[in-house]
């Protein structure tokens, strides 16, 4: 393919939304455009879009606006909005960005470089948000993996752990949820072309895959195909992959032969993130949510009982329409009861095309915020907790890479070598001083530090 110029991809939002850069860098690379790093150097610019919070929808909309005046002395520059938003938003996102040449939705990848080479013709303002009930399949390009100058991955720099997409869509309705309206219906891919492109990803040396779904607890049901658990199964069987992660299970679905898959599967890791969104059963019917609180709870003890080291996250949405102050007590008290590792907490924002925004009862905004900080304060000492726990306890790190931090409480000794860091299985960020640790190592880290959002220790050997 002749080379035409370079591409930068800005991702904003979930793991899923970079996995589907993953998709536009592919069809750029085939359509003649190299990655680069140097926005400045750029003749497309891509924003993948996420419209799941107002603030994510306004950083879309920021990004793309430093592009107008550079347009005007680079007219050959392709700007596109992809994604959440490009779908949510249509042709009416002219109005805020002119500038536009592509608004990409986000089951219109597949067309994408057929848009690249009509704006190339002189077309512009291509808007594309027609829905399909297929899945764009995109194989991992090994090519891709080896590096080079203009060579940017829109992922960690490390390339040891990947994303693979099992499904797309949702059609679960959480009133405060755009997902379905932006993702379309809930739709799996076949376990074929899964383990396909795992094989590939697992011969270009990476070691860690991550699984996503809107809800992977469903995936296959629709189709009729083989179940979550059955699929963690066959990636389990993969060689060369070491660990297996995934994301989002709803707690509805949460099976126990998926129980039973994370306590016996040797490579799924021994963490699950499980959305709660709130301890209150009325608000958790307000939202659609589909289970009881009681229920919620029955879960996590069959998850212990099976798998007393796991670790376990969640999701938390304060200040949601109708949250009295007892319902956010039920939620402080839920905390109290589960004593999470970490939770990924929100104040409760509209979201135009969700039903929630039409709701009366609105909380105030100074209100939702108190409830945040007193939320986040008290998770803050259960992680802690948490954490403090392991000291004196080895964990088997997967090295991602060198470590940002330098902790001052290591050994004089240690003070030339490298530092490093990873993940454990059950999700702790480790780090920690080594001669001969590589990206992609398995490590047995001694835990000898303990802090909220990290431990720290001293390698015992490396597992190659």
């Amino acid at each position: 393919m002749k080379f035409k110029g370079y591409a930068y991809i800005n991702t904003i939002g979930c793991q899923m939304n970079v996995y589907d850069s993953e998709k536009l860098a592919i069809i750029l690379k085939s359509t003649g455009y190299e990655q680069t790093k140097d926005v400045d150097k750029a003749d497309v610019v891509v924003c993948n879009t996420c419209s799941i919070r107002h603030k994510a929808e306004e950083k879309a909309f920021s990004f793309l606006g430093r592009f107008a005046k550079i347009k005007k002395r680079k007219p050959h520059m392709i700007i596109v909005m992809a994604g959440c938003v490009a779908q949510q938003e249509g042709k009416k996102a002219f109005k805020r960005a002119p500038h536009l040449d592509i608004i990409l939705g986000t089951q219109a990848f597949a067309r994408f470089g057929k848009y690249i080479d009509a704006v190339l013709s002189g077309k512009n303002r291509i808007v594309d948000i027609d829905d399909s009930d297929k899945i764009y399949e995109t194989i991992f390009d090994v090519s891709r993996s080896n590096s080079s100058e203009h060579d940017t991955l829109p992922l960690k720099e490390n390339k040891i752990s990947r994303f693979v997409t099992i499904m797309q869509g949702c059609e679960n309705f959480c009133t405060y949820c755009v997902v379905p309206y932006v993702r379309g219906k809930e739709r799996s891919r076949e376990p074929e072309s899964i383990v396909k492109e795992i094989l590939t990803l697992a011969r270009s040396g990476v070691k860690e895959i991550n699984l996503l779904g809107q809800n992977v607890n469903s995936y296959g049901q629709k189709e009729g195909q083989i179940s979550f658990a059955k699929l963690l199964e066959q990636v389990n069987q993969i060689q060369g992959i070491e660990r297996i992660r995934f994301a989002t299970s709803h707690p509805k679905d949460l099976s126990m032969d998926l129980i039973y898959a994370i306590k016996d599967l040797d490579k799924v890791c021994n963490h699950l993130h499980l959305p709660v969104q709130s301890g209150s059963n009325t608000i958790l019917k307000k939202m659609n949510r589909g289970y009881s609180i009681q229920t919620y709870i029955k879960r996590i003890y069959d998850l212990k009982q099976q798998c007393p080291d796991i670790g376990i996250s969640t999701d938390i949405i304060v200040g949601f329409p109708y949250e009295t102050k007892d319902d956010f007590k039920d939620t402080m008290n839920l905390l109290h009861e589960i004593r999470f590792d970490s939770i990924f907490a929100f104040a409760y924002s509209d979201r135009s095309s969700a039903p929630a925004a039409k709701f009366s009862n609105q909380i105030d905004e100074k209100e939702k915020l108190d409830r945040l900080n007193k939320l986040l304060e008290l998770q803050e000492q259960y992680t802690k907790q948490k954490n403090l726990s392991l000291i004196g306890k080895t964990l088997e790190i997967l090295v991602e890479g060198k470590s940002a931090k330098k902790h001052k409480g290591f050994d004089k000794s240690q003070n030339n070598l490298e530092q490093m860091s990873g993940r454990s299985a059950c999700n702790k960020i480790v780090h920690f001083p080594s001669e001969h640790a590589k990206i992609g190592d398995l490590s047995n880290i001694q835990i000898k530090n303990a802090y909220t959002h990290s431990l720290w220790g001293y390698p015992t050997g490396v597992l190659n």
